[in-house]
């Protein structure tokens, strides 16, 4: 090849390759809110209790912030679950959370401090209610708990407010009629395989790995939660009306469920803030969150369900102005 050829030929390359930048330049320009670059600082995501679907989808966001912002320091806080995390963001606490929201309901019902501050970020996924016995429990209905050592959660859980109403209405004292276990999903499931207690009451995202991990060494089986006990909660008003009546497919828990659905009550989940959070970092977090649907889908089934056409709806809180800033962005 001559001499001329050669230099044709690098200048070619040179061209091509200064041609590729500017385009993947573009494109950058194109992916990030008005160019600009991602925000940085140190905010801190309260999660939930250990082996619950909170905390893991919490560290799954935790590493797709720092994807996406690689100046952002994400401190994941665990806690007893909805009502602790309710409380943390109100307060000053936590800066994110995610929480059930019968549980704002709730606080904010009660007048907590700080209620009228709570901003939504997110409509993430469906809580389904668990009533876990052993196989050979003679437990077949709610009803049937009376005088029974029951798991029903932390203090500050989610689950522990659903499973004390799901009692009430049918006809139980939570504090006289039964004996009160206040364990989580992180040590729960090992009290029933010891024989320490009788059900275990638990409310999380489908699969749960605690009941999966269960699964695998001790033989139990779901009572079911029937529909009209819903519409006995709905009677109650309030935070109630968040409750609503499904199935929990066969596929949640196979080798339990083998086939079978098992009708229950489920509750949406959001991912909550304060409205005096950074507006941008606050749409930097909501474009993250509906981005990584599908990588955090991957390992945490529940994130699977995060839908843009769905995220807005995060009753009873208003949109945070950063989170509407983005859906606004990405509006068809």
């Amino acid at each position: 090849m001559s001499t001329v050829f050669r230099s044709i030929g690098r200048r070619r390359g040179v061209q091509a390759a200064a041609a590729g930048a500017v385009v993947l330049g573009l494109l950058l320009w194109w992916l990030l809110p008005l160019g600009e670059e991602p925000p940085g600082g140190t905010i801190t995501l309260s999660t939930g209790t250990r082996r619950g679907v909170y905390q893991e989808y919490g560290e799954r966001l935790r590493t797709a912030f720092a994807k996406n912002m690689p100046g952002l320091t994400v401190r994941l806080l665990t806690s007893d679950g909805s009502q602790e995390n309710v409380e943390r963001v109100a307060t000053g606490k936590a800066d994110f959370a995610i929480t059930a929201a019968d549980a704002v309901e709730t606080y904010e019902l009660e007048h907590g401090p700080g209620a009228d501050t709570l901003r939504g970020v997110a409509r993430l996924y469906d809580d389904y209610m668990h009533l876990v016995v052993p196989r050979n429990s003679p437990v077949r209905s709610l009803a049937d708990l009376r005088g029974k050592r029951v798991v029903v959660g932390p203090p500050e859980s989610g689950v522990r407010l659903i499973a004390e109403r799901l009692l009430r209405v049918s006809g139980i004292d939570p504090d006289r009629d039964i004996v009160p276990l206040a364990d989580g999903i992180d040590t729960g499931p090992s009290r029933l395989r010891r024989g320490e207690a009788d059900a275990l009451f638990w409310s999380g995202g489908l699969p749960t790995d605690g009941l999966t991990q269960l699964a695998k060494k001790f033989a139990y089986r779901f009572v079911p939660i029937e529909g009209d006990v819903v519409a006995r909660l709905h009677a109650q008003g309030g935070a109630t009306r968040y409750y609503r009546a499904t199935n929990m497919p066969e596929s949640a828990y196979p080798t339990i469920q083998q086939g079978a659905t098992v009708p229950t009550i489920a509750v949406s989940n959001i991912l909550i803030t304060r409205a005096d959070m950074d507006e941008r970092l606050t749409e930097w977090v909501t474009r993250t969150v509906i981005d990584s649907r599908d990588r955090i889908g991957a390992h945490v089934h529940s994130a699977q369900l995060v839908d843009l056409r769905t995220a807005i709806y995060t009753d009873p809180l208003v949109l945070h102005e950063g989170a509407r800033r983005y859906y606004r962005s990405v509006k068809p």
